[in-house]
């Protein structure tokens, strides 16, 4: 179930002016329109919103906070939380191309996300990586038992892929050291040294450009 309170940083005794506070804070912070439509921002827009609909009515407020607290009473306090399954389906990856990740945890009443926020104990999410750190993306599974004040943590990082200048730079190499006309003066074509030395030349590039790709 989710947490509204949660959603806006607040105390589940707020008052509604705290509410109001921080519906107003948060919205402007991850309002669409100033981050330029990330998906992120986007989502965490919609559950501020969402909480503040459901808190600051308080008919609703009084159901939701009903229904939270049935739900806590039957959930399982006295043992730690556990991650049972976190994969997600490439650790390679160029920006833009799509990641689809999957979890399951045990005896946790608060799920997160990072850097998508929260979640239900289980689930699926589909995402592009518009933007890597040092060639890194990172993702955080954090399930909490809030009662036992316990967290599991477990990490998976991407890897950015990085085009492919190997190719490009043999498709130079073979273009400046491939056979001439034959003229007078090249009545053979190149010498075979010049060849075999054209071939160990591509060799080494493409080495570089390999191990340089890894180290990202």
């Amino acid at each position: 179930m989710k947490d509204y309170y949660y959603f806006l940083g607040i105390s589940h005794d707020a008052s509604e002016e705290d509410i109001k506070k921080s519906y107003r804070k948060l919205s402007l912070k991850y309002h669409p329109d100033k981050n330029d439509n990330d998906d992120f921002f986007a989502d965490r827009f919609r559950e501020i919103h969402e909480a503040y609909e459901t808190l600051s009515d308080k008919s609703k407020r009084y159901t939701y906070d009903q229904n939270l607290e049935s739900h806590q009473k039957s959930f399982r306090y006295n043992i730690p939380p556990s991650i049972k399954t976190f994969t997600a389906n490439k650790v390679h990856a160029k920006k833009g191309e799509e990641i689809i990740i999957n979890w399951q945890t045990q005896n946790a009443d608060v799920v997160k996300v990072l850097p998508f926020g929260l979640e239900k104990p289980y689930g699926e999410r589909v995402f592009k990586i518009t933007e890597f750190k040092d060639g890194k993306f990172q993702i955080l599974l954090h399930a909490t038992n809030s009662l036992l004040h316990k967290t599991v943590v477990q990490g998976i990082t991407i890897t950015e892929v990085f085009e492919n200048n190997t190719e490009k730079f043999k498709d130079k190499a073979e273009e400046l050291f491939k056979s001439q006309p034959r003229t007078v003066a090249n009545r053979h074509g190149q010498p075979k040294i010049v060849r075999i030395i054209a071939g160990l030349l591509l060799l080494i590039l493409a080495i570089y450009f390999l191990v340089k790709n890894f180290s990202h």
